[in-house]
This record gives structure tokens, C-alpha cells and sequence, in this order.
């Protein structure tokens, strides 16, 4: 008998099951229907013995010092900085789109010309998103911006979503601004690490603790009729709890095609996107992440898909206006089971999240939703019986 049966043991999941079990000593059981702990960021050795990122490549960066803290009493840190290159017209251009890639495009000249432009236009350090650069009225500008959106980000979101960049929430474009620096680095943050030994070793130490069970390779509605608890916390889809009865919320899924190579490095960065060759979206090179000194390279190669419930996992949630009105009627429903029911996560809330947001979020909700009402919950009497979702 459990106080809370967590269902998802990603990082919403283990951290909402660490303060739990730490700060109130309650009784988790955690669940996943995958047969390993830290959801999308699960990490592990391949046949060759490269430390690889089975859902793709997780690099961590967070200007939250909550968040810092929080994952430090964890993990050790190798400090790394994830730099990317998009391929274009056979060059390896640095992206963000910024004033060395604006050297590498054009001339000697014109990029001087440009650089000027963008400078008085903007400021030296601007981050400025590609459509806002596009409703300029200076010819140079736009010219400028329409080849960056032709060439970097229209093919690329096409591939990623399934749709154009202007059909998607303007909060998806802005994530990659061209920068009015000659800064390569792809993220910025005041803390940018990996985990010393991989992801997966950090959430063997945050779900290590007495009162959490963790089982795996179970689906939470398959679980035995003998194991009660009293709260639910859901990191899942949430359509999925409801069994879809409003909808399906839309998806993106992701393919994998992992490849070994006899060579110390195939790749200068971690990363290569290919805009508008290939059908897939980036070649990722994990050796550059995680610092091994081993013979050989594994690398990744990512092809995006819809999401189709039961046959590929949901990794994205689409950031649409029209998907935001789906789930806001599954968002009434959750309401119906509060204090029962707690949703948190990337598919729970359906929210594009960073890693270090979703954990500044798990953190959030258990402050504000179980140490405020610790002395409530110890109070309670008889399990819940298993929530037969609507």
C-alpha cells in the first residue's frame, strides 16, 4: 500500500517521487510502461561501449540556480558547451544563424555591409527572431531574412513539425534567434553541463531512496488490483488518461538510426542538421557530449513523425493555438480529480519544456500542491480506489 503511485519515471516523475519520499516520507511506487528509468533521457552503453542517448541528444543548460542546486546533490558535472552546425550549400554554417555565418553566406563585402545593417538595426548582442526580422521594411533586411528563413529554418521545421514555422506558436522560432554576435555556442545559459556519468546514473541516485518502489515495464491501468494507493501523480499524456474523449492531442514523434564508425570522431560538433537534404533532421555524435576517450563513434541520425497512439512515442506536443484549445478541455477534466489526480510534465501539461523546466516545474507543484498540504495528506484515512479516468 502506497500514499502515491507515480506514473512516469522521466524527470517530472523522479523528482516529484525524490520529494516525496525525502521531504515528507511518503510511500512511492513508480511506474513506466518502457523497461528503463529517466523517460527520454535515458542513457547507455552500446554494443561498442559508447555512452549514447537512446531518444536523441539531451545536453543540459539552465540559468535556474533552484534547478542547478537541485540536480547537483545527484550528479557530478563535466562542463560542455553544445555547439551545431547546419549544412548549406555544402558548408557547415554555425547556428543560431549569427555574424560568422553571416561571413561564411556572403562576401567579404556584403557581410560587412549587413553586419552594419543588422548593428544599427538591432544592437551588438541582439537575439532576433527569424519572423520579426521577415516584417522589416528595409530591403537589406529582408533580403537578409528570407534567405536564413528559406535556407535554415523552413526546411528544417517542415521536417521537425510538419508544418511552417508561421503555422507554429511564435514561441518555437524564437527558441533559435539570429544573433547579432559572433557567439557559436547553441544555448547561452549560465549553467551548461552534462551529467559526469550520463543521465540514467543520475536518476538511478534520485529514485535510490527507502520509500520509493520503482517498476518497470508496466502500464499504469495493467497494474494488480492489490496494490492501492492514494494519489495519483500523471506525467503522461493526458489525453491518454481520458481516454481521448475530446481528441487526441497532436504529437511529434521521433526514428532513430544509430550508426558505429571505426574513426575517433566523424563530426567537428556534436551536431550537423541538414535543412533541406535528407530526410532526416540531424546527425548527432555522442563522443562530443559525453567526453569518452574510447575507440570508435557512435552517432544518430533523427527522422521526425507524426505521433500514432500504440505504434511510437509522443515527444513533442505541437505548439498550435487550435491544440491548446484541445487541451484546455482535458485540463476541466483534470480539475474534476483535484486532490486526487496531480498532472505535471511535458505531456501532462502539454507544454514544450526544457529539461531544467520540467524539473522547476515538478518542484513547483510539489510545493504548491503536496508540502502545502502535508499535514492534509497525513490526515488521510482508506486508499483511493484506482481512478477509472473518464
Amino acid at each position: 500500500m502506497y500514499d502515491w503511485l507515480v506514473v512516469g519515471a522521466g524527470f517530472s516523475g523522479a523528482v516529484m517521487a525524490e520529494r516525496i519520499a525525502t521531504r515528507i516520507g511518503q510511500r512511492v511506487l513508480v511506474i513506466d510502461q518502457r523497461n528503463h528509468i529517466a523517460g527520454n533521457a535515458h542513457d547507455h552503453p552500446d554494443d561498442s561501449g559508447v555512452m549514447v542517448h537512446a531518444y536523441g541528444p539531451h545536453i543540459f543548460h539552465t540559468n535556474s540556480q533552484r534547478v542547478w542546486d537541485y540536480l547537483s546533490g545527484f550528479t557530478d558535472w563535466r562542463p560542455y558547451e553544445h555547439r551545431v552546425r547546419a549544412v548549406i550549400d555544402g558548408k557547415q554554417i554555425p547556428v543560431p544563424f549569427n555574424l560568422t555565418s553571416l561571413q561564411m553566406l556572403y562576401s567579404k563585402r556584403d557581410a560587412r555591409r549587413l553586419e552594419k545593417v543588422l548593428r544599427q538595426r538591432y544592437g551588438a548582442g541582439a537575439h532576433v527572431p527569424i519572423l520579426k526580422m521577415r516584417e522589416e521594411t528595409d530591403p537589406q533586411l529582408t533580403e537578409l531574412a528570407e534567405r536564413i528563413y528559406e535556407q535554415i529554418f523552413l526546411g528544417y521545421t517542415i521536417k521537425q513539425w510538419g508544418l511552417r514555422p508561421e503555422e507554429l506558436a511564435a514561441s518555437v522560432t524564437a527558441r533559435i534567434p539570429i544573433r547579432i554576435s559572433r557567439d557559436d555556442r547553441y544555448f547561452q545559459d549560465r549553467y551548461q553541463s552534462m551529467p559526469l556519468e550520463g543521465y540514467t546514473a543520475m536518476f538511478q541516485r534520485l529514485l535510490s531512496h527507502r520509500n520509493i518502489r520503482v517498476i518497470l515495464g508496466l502500464n499504469w491501468r495493467e497494474l494488480p488490483k492489490s496494490v492501492r494507493y492514494r494519489r495519483i501523480i500523471f506525467t503522461g499524456p493526458i489525453d491518454e488518461f481520458f481516454h481521448y474523449m475530446h481528441g487526441p492531442l497532436p504529437y511529434r514523434s521521433l526514428r532513430f538510426e544509430f550508426e558505429h564508425a571505426a574513426a575517433d570522431f566523424a563530426q567537428d560538433v556534436a551536431q550537423l542538421n541538414f535543412p533541406s537534404s535528407h530526410a532526416y533532421t540531424r546527425i548527432t555524435e555522442f563522443k562530443h557530449l559525453t567526453g569518452q576517450k574510447i575507440a570508435g563513434t557512435t552517432l544518430a541520425r533523427e527522422f521526425p513523425q507524426p505521433h500514432v497512439p500504440g505504434r511510437n512515442e509522443p515527444f513533442y506536443p505541437i505548439p498550435r493555438e487550435q491544440n491548446r484549445s484541445i487541451f484546455e478541455k482535458y485540463r476541466n477534466e483534470a480539475s474534476k480529480l483535484a486532490g486526487q489526480v496531480i498532472f505535471t510534465g511535458r505531456l501532462a501539461d502539454y507544454q514544450y519544456y526544457n529539461m531544467d523546466q520540467v524539473v522547476a516545474r515538478a518542484l513547483s507543484v510539489f510545493e504548491q500542491e503536496v508540502a502545502a498540504n502535508e499535514s492534509g495528506l497525513r490526515g488521510l484515512g482508506e486508499p483511493q480506489p484506482k481512478i477509472a479516468a473518464a
